[in-house]
């Protein structure tokens, strides 16, 4: 689904689900009392919760409305925030035509009444900065809905309450994460993988990419059904998302093909970690399921491909090539088992994955 779609999907589950709260809010105690189960998601329920009792102070926030962090809301929490393509810009903006330090937003408030204006303003950038379609030339007022165009990125200038905090992050999770797993998904695995390159490169840090491919898994759909193989994904999700240190990510690529990255990681505690990862998932009871309840267990192996950064490659693309690379190398000797695109010293193997450095 692409981004324009699933935007409109997302704001028309969001009005049903607001539509429904206020309709069945009267009702819910009567409900309730009687043992009957009003069909409302979670996130409905949590909506009508802070319909109820949420006050409704509004923070600033810039809402991405283009490019790979789109529907991400940003709250404007200092009193001066820097928009660029710098790693030490407050609000990071990952495109070519952006100056490292290229515009400002600053909350200024008056001290005998308090009201509060929040002002743009230039950083004499490459290519200029456009509020609603029109170049800049001096610092300028902001109001809510106004947006502001960097390079190719644009920006919605907008003053949020809790609701509509959660709301755009709702959003922004249907769009960025796969549907069944819940992990990312691969466009937006591709863009967190990019700038842990421009990180890595920055910091002079390693961390090296895994893919992994579910082995024979077709015949998980042909012997169960594809209830059992879409539950059986899910539960597989949860596998390797367990194994994995706060900061690591994963994605599902699709089919039965999953990645993830490991921060400040060389080869061989990578190796470490994707070996837990496959005798987790080879140990694992995974579902059989009939309608919607499991009725058995089967198991399943798993397949691990490794690169390392900045060892292998220090493209992102080429270091999904050569994990990639290495996963089939870890097909042809056998399935179930882990390798890496160069070799791993066996002492070196004894290391374990260290905590995420910050």
């Amino acid at each position: 689904m692409g981004d324009a779609a699933s935007i409109y999907a997302a704001q028309n589950l969001f009005s049903e689900n607001v539509i429904n709260i206020w309709k069945l809010s009267p009702i819910i105690s009567y409900s309730v009392n009687r043992s009957h189960r009003i069909p409302m998601d979670d996130f409905s329920l949590h909506l009508m919760q802070k319909l109820q009792t949420t006050k409704r102070a509004v923070r600033p926030a810039l809402v991405f409305l283009t490019g790979d962090l789109i529907a991400v809301p940003i709250p404007l929490d200092r009193v001066t925030v820097v928009l660029g393509r710098a790693l030490e810009a407050d609000v990071r903006v990952n495109d070519s035509k952006v100056s490292r330090l290229h515009a400002t937003v600053t909350t200024l408030t008056d001290p005998v009444d308090g009201d509060v204006q929040y002002v743009l303003t230039d950083l004499d950038s490459r290519n200029g900065t456009n509020l609603n379609g029109k170049l800049i030339r001096s610092a300028v007022n902001l109001a809510n809905g106004d947006k502001i165009t960097l390079g190719e990125c644009i920006l919605r200038f907008d003053l949020l309450d809790e609701i509509d905090m959660e709301y755009q992050a709702q959003i922004h999770r249907l769009i960025s994460h796969d549907d069944l797993t819940g992990l990312l998904s691969s466009r937006s695995f591709f863009s967190e993988l990019r700038r842990e390159v421009e990180r890595a490169k920055a910091e002079k840090k390693q961390f090296c990419v895994l893919m992994m491919d579910v082995d024979h898994f077709k015949n998980v759909n042909d012997k169960y059904g594809h209830i059992t193989g879409s539950k059986t994904l899910e539960e597989l999700g949860g596998c390797i998302i367990s194994s994995l240190r706060s900061g690591d990510a994963a994605a599902r690529f699709g089919g039965e093909e999953f990645a993830a990255f490991l921060l400040d990681a060389d080869i061989a505690q990578a190796h470490v970690a994707a070996e837990r990862i496959r005798s987790l998932i080879e140990t694992t009871e995974f579902s059989v399921q009939r309608g919607a309840k499991a009725i058995n267990t089967h198991h399943v192996t798993i397949s691990i491909g490794i690169a390392t950064f900045p060892e292998d490659s220090r493209d992102p693309i080429e270091l999904i090539e050569m994990a990639d690379s290495a996963l089939y190398r870890a097909k042809r000797d056998g399935r179930n088992r882990v390798r890496a695109y160069r070799s791993v010293d066996p002492d070196d193997l004894k290391r374990d994955l260290p905590p995420r450095c910050d």
